[in-house]
């Protein structure tokens, strides 16, 4: 069975390396300002803004955007102070718990087209506390399976992973939250491509769902996905590997 990490897996392989880069890139000043704003700008104490210019550096975001998102949140700007922190839960066909990370200047207006994409898409928006238990925050690296074996990855354990487990053919790598940016430099220093590695919100449990389900599913995390405000969405779904394959040609 799969989960998340495989269907964003398939989704980076198959997407073109320009596609949506402006977007991207507006999401990923945000978060980097976000958290210069909350943790100081100095990387080496603040692990959210070293996390963040490390996704940025992997989206090829040139250095001084980065250092310009850094200026801005440690600096007295009002469109930093302006955005917030907003935790939206909800539910996806079948059942599937979905926690959606958002970074926003209108909680209102951000609210309210999270709930018309659930609606559209099948879903329903919850009240705080309906999903988030069934979540737990983790660090997390992805690394392509079908190129790494177990035992490339035991530098890793020895930087303090708690787990890695294979995802159809994605390696999760579970950290602690404090110990993703050294397992991610350990795995790196072997000479090992990471495909991804952030905080994220892993289940606790998963929900099956049916193929016929899976599609209208993916389309609600991809639309959520896509909405500038959003920085992760996280979700419970339990899919057979070869369905997610069949559901992204489609």
């Amino acid at each position: 069975m799969a989960g998340h990490s495989k269907w964003a897996s398939i989704k980076h392989k198959k997407k073109a390396v320009d596609a949506k880069r402006g977007a991207l890139f507006t999401k990923l000043t945000r978060a980097i300002t976000v958290a210069a704003r909350e943790g100081g700008g100095d990387p080496e104490g603040n692990p959210s803004l070293a996390l963040a210019m490390q996704k940025a550096k992997d989206a090829s975001m040139p250095k001084d955007n980065i250092e310009r998102a850094i200026a801005k949140g440690t600096g007295a700007d009002a469109d930093a102070d302006a955005f917030e922190s907003v935790l939206y839960e909800g539910y996806g066909p079948g059942g599937v718990a979905i926690l959606v990370e958002a970074l926003t200047d209108n909680r209102n207006r951000t609210g309210s087209e999270v709930r018309h994409a659930f609606t559209t898409h099948g879903g329903n928006l919850g009240e705080p506390g309906s999903v988030a238990w069934t979540f737990e925050k983790k660090g997390e690296v992805v690394v392509d399976g079908s190129r790494y074996s177990e035992d490339d990855l035991l530098p890793a354990i020895d930087a303090g992973a708690e787990d890695l487990a294979l995802d159809g053919d994605v390696w999760e790598i579970v950290t602690s939250p404090a110990e993703v940016a050294a397992v991610r430099e350990a795995l790196a220093g072997e000479g090992i491509e990471i495909e991804s590695a952030e905080l994220v919100q892993r289940p606790t449990k998963r929900v099956p769902d049916e193929e016929n389900r899976v599609g209208t599913l993916m389309r609600l995390i991809e639309a959520l996905e896509e909405h500038d405000d959003v920085q992760a969405v996280h979700a419970n779904f339990d899919v057979d590997s070869d369905v997610l394959e069949r559901v992204a040609a489609a």
